[in-house]
């Protein structure tokens, strides 16, 4: 756990580190569109995801984003990965009609493979996408682009303000809270607690040894926390001033068009769909039939 980069700032002087925060998370919730735009066309669904990865890795490297721990964060949920190819596999879609082979006469089609791989690679950019957001935006930063967007719900009293600081904290106790983890998994490994053998229910001690420690732990530091900002005269309904005015400038100019012309351009596959799935690639380059 150690290797996990989410919600965890990394102090560099990149680009993508200089851009206003309000303008980053408008750019992230514009790639999370970009992500679930859906077109019936194979060719044009491998267009637009290929498009978007593309421009997530050469963010990804600008950022000084780290790929190996992007890879081991991953590494946790390779089982929901089997679980949803599985699910693909074993309850087929009827519109399906590619075979690839057969299990006992079962058919097993080439379109599982593609939806689970398509369904793989949408959650593997919506991680990236928050990476890329908490590793290059200070949790403060975070919290005054948040609370910007929610301005105008003010005018009916909603306390955005308290929510935004609600958001940016959860976001900088995630690091916080897999340190502690590590640590609890250190202490109760050299006491003798195996967390990798043993049946189920020697597991599932072992793992609510884990958790009730973490609890614990997770409230004293919400307490502590609590207990300094008041001691710093914090108070979320008094009218705030900001030592550093968020301002955009031409490098956010910049990010937003090219970000925007990926977005027009993926529409435009939308609203012309099936266009490009009559470049038939894949007959092309294997000479078989495509899938849609």
């Amino acid at each position: 756990m150690n290797n996990l980069t989410f919600g965890r700032y990394s102090p560099f002087n990149t680009f993508i580190h200089k851009l206003d925060p309000r303008n980053k998370i408008f750019l992230m919730i514009l790639f999370y569109v970009c992500i679930f735009l859906k077109v019936t066309s194979w060719s044009s669904t491998l267009i637009m995801s290929g498009l978007v990865l593309l421009f997530l890795v050469i963010i990804t490297i600008i950022a000084k984003v780290s790929f190996v721990s992007l890879l081991k964060s991953l590494g946790a949920m390779w089982i929901l990965f089997v679980f949803l190819l599985v699910i693909y596999i074993f309850v087929p879609n009827p519109e399906y009609k590619m075979v690839a082979f057969y299990i006992n006469n079962y058919p097993i089609y080439y379109d599982s493979f593609y939806q689970g791989g398509y369904i793989v690679l949408r959650l593997i950019m919506m991680l990236l996408i928050t990476m890329i957001l908490t590793s290059t935006t200070k949790p403060m930063d975070l919290t005054y682009g948040l609370e910007w967007y929610l301005t105008p719900l003010k005018l009916v009293k909603f306390p955005s303000h308290i929510v935004a600081m609600t958001l940016s904290i959860a976001l900088r106790f995630i690091p916080t809270l897999i340190d502690e983890t590590n640590r609890i998994i250190k202490a109760q490994s050299s006491r003798g607690v195996d967390f990798n053998k043993g049946g189920f229910i020697k597991r599932f001690r072992a793992i609510f040894a884990l958790i009730i420690p973490l609890f614990v732990s997770a409230i004293n530091r919400s307490e502590e926390l609590s207990d300094a900002m008041e001691a710093r005269g914090y108070d979320p309904y008094a009218k705030r001033s900001r030592y550093r005015k968020l301002s955009f400038k031409w490098k956010d100019l910049i990010a937003f068009l090219l970000v925007a012309s990926l977005f027009a351009f993926l529409l435009y596959l939308v609203i012309h769909d099936g266009y490009f799935g009559r470049i038939n690639i894949i007959k092309l380059l294997f000479n078989i039939e495509p899938m849609f």
